[in-house]
């Protein structure tokens, strides 16, 4: 596709950069757009959107290093060239999203569902980065909507095969993430709705499809018990903590109600 996107002497603007800082501007809008709704300081989400943002960064960068290490090592400053694993930046994001709403006595499950949408609105669109740059890329294929890379930056930087069919894998989870927002907000319209129910169902929702969409991915990205990827392990531990969490808190709602 189009890794970068122009150059300006020296310095060269890479396509996923672009997209995803947009990705993360366009899910923080959401985000407060949403939490204004709820009666959330504005502040105080802006200031949180900002620690999410760059604690994401950095768990997504530390988690590819560790599943692919060895890469790395020979090459470390192709770390500035790499994305990053969703699933690292989300675990350091969480963490630190937790601990600052714990500070600031922010109503936990209530910043979260408005948090939720943004989060998956904006992983839409970072996946077109990845397709821009070649990174994520699907295993060998030869259906008929399968993509050919043709830019040699994308080898180059982050190893994509060139002239072969490849599962279009960025589409498949940019196109899932955005039917998981669809879903996410037709169930707060439609259905009986109780604190934390929007997040958990978002990583219940994205951790299914991200564990059958690894299936298709081809690039490089660890593996745990020499089965798994390191997505869909962390899959299988989001799948019933979210299916738990989510019987903790109707029980729980059900339980006020009744009082």
């Amino acid at each position: 596709m189009y890794p970068q996107l122009f150059e300006l002497g020296p310095i060269s603007i890479y396509t996923y950069g672009v997209l995803l800082a947009a990705a993360y501007l366009i899910g923080l809008q959401f985000t407060l757009m949403r939490a204004k709704t709820r009666g959330l300081d504005g502040n105080r989400v802006m200031d949180l959107g900002i620690y999410i943002i760059i604690s994401a960064l950095i768990g997504a960068k530390l988690l590819l290093i560790v599943v692919d290490f060895n890469h790395f090592q020979q090459d470390p400053w192709s770390i500035l060239r790499s994305g990053g694993v969703f699933y690292g930046g989300l675990l350091v994001a969480v963490s630190t999203a937790f601990w600052y709403m714990r500070r600031y006595r922010m109503p936990l499950w209530t910043v979260c569902d408005a948090f939720a949408p943004g989060i998956i609105l904006g992983q839409a669109v970072g996946r077109m980065g990845c397709l821009m740059a070649g990174c994520c890329y699907g295993k060998l294929t030869e259906i008929p909507w399968g993509i050919t890379f043709t830019n040699p930056l994308a080898a180059a930087n982050v190893g994509t095969p060139l002239a072969v069919n490849l599962h279009p894998t960025q589409l498949y989870e940019s196109l899932t993430a955005l039917l998981i927002l669809g879903l996410l907000l037709i169930s707060e319209r439609t259905m009986k709705s109780f604190p934390g129910r929007t997040f958990w169902n978002y990583l219940l929702l994205y951790s299914l499809a991200r564990f059958f969409i690894e299936f298709y991915r081809g690039d490089p990205r660890g593996t745990v018990f020499d089965v798994l990827s390191t997505s869909q392990f962390v899959s299988l531990l989001l799948i019933p903590l979210s299916i738990l969490m989510l019987l903790i808190l109707r029980r729980s709602k059900n339980l006020e109600s009744k009082r």
